[in-house]
């Protein structure tokens, strides 16, 4: 049995935003490694910068301090591709259009391109929606086209920047349940931000916990349930219960600090 892969190093990466009113230090000394296939999920409570080290593993951002190294093991593929907490499925495209908008950008042959794009929509139950525009779509299906758009295009690294923070608790659930069955299919390296401890468990092989600003590693725990997996049954399990509070225990000694912030 091979020895597991590295797919991200993050060596105390900080990240200090500045203006000409004040300085901010987002992220301070984040060091971890995230390995290739590894579900990997990030918690903490709100402004400690959980975004920030999602966008610079994007490269979207830059940091202030530290060094990122992304491991591409294929040729031809995208090394990154982003979900974001909003809708960003475009919406002069139809869902066709959309899902199979970075194929085209990376001039993968048509008739290859239109039987991936098939094949996502069908995967992530949009069959019969391919001509729809995002404006005649739920909150819920407009994150599958999303998802869609990322799988299709089939990058080696997963960033997932809360997805369905903003979808109804029973349609939360669904997407959640898919997603799992997705990775499971694929095992694509998926760093993915949440608010919910609970999501973070049953997605995750790894839960890192930040503390408040600026964000630190705090913990990161490993998540032993067997796979593939199923939420009702998980959320059942009286080990979860146990996960859930170490996690809650460390998380709401951080809470009050920014809760002080705001007020």
């Amino acid at each position: 049995m091979s020895e597991p892969r590295v797919s991200i190093e993050v060596k105390h990466v900080s990240k200090r935003f500045k203006s000409r009113q004040q300085e901010m230090e987002a992220i301070t000394d984040i060091s971890v490694n995230v390995m290739a296939g590894e579900f990997f999920c990030v918690v903490g409570p709100s402004g400690c910068g959980k975004t920030t080290l999602l966008r610079i593993l994007a490269g979207l951002e830059t940091q202030t301090a530290g060094e990122i190294v992304l491991h591409w093991q294929e040729g031809g593929r995208p090394l990154t591709t982003m979900v974001f907490q909003e809708p960003s499925a475009f919406p002069w495209m139809t869902v066709q259009q959309n899902v199979e908008y970075g194929l085209k950008l990376r001039k993968v042959p048509k008739s290859e391109r239109q039987a991936t794009t098939r094949h996502w929509i069908k995967k992530v139950g949009l069959e019969g929606f391919e001509h729809h525009y995002p404006s005649q779509l739920s909150g819920g299906m407009k994150q599958r086209v999303a998802i869609a758009r990322a799988f299709a295009n089939d990058p080696e690294i997963l960033l997932m920047d809360e997805p369905f923070a903003n979808l109804d608790e029973q349609t939360k659930l669904i997407m959640q349940q898919e997603l799992i069955e997705l990775w499971e299919a694929n095992r694509k390296t998926v760093v993915f931000i949440t608010h919910s401890i609970d999501e973070a468990i049953v997605l995750a092989d790894r839960v890192m916990v930040l503390t408040a600003r600026p964000g630190r590693i705090k913990q990161i725990f490993s998540v032993d349930f067997p796979r593939p997996r199923q939420i009702a049954e998980l959320r059942s399990h009286p080990k979860f219960a146990a996960l859930f509070s170490q996690i809650w225990t460390l998380l709401r000694t951080e809470v009050p600090q920014k809760r002080e912030e705001v007020l």
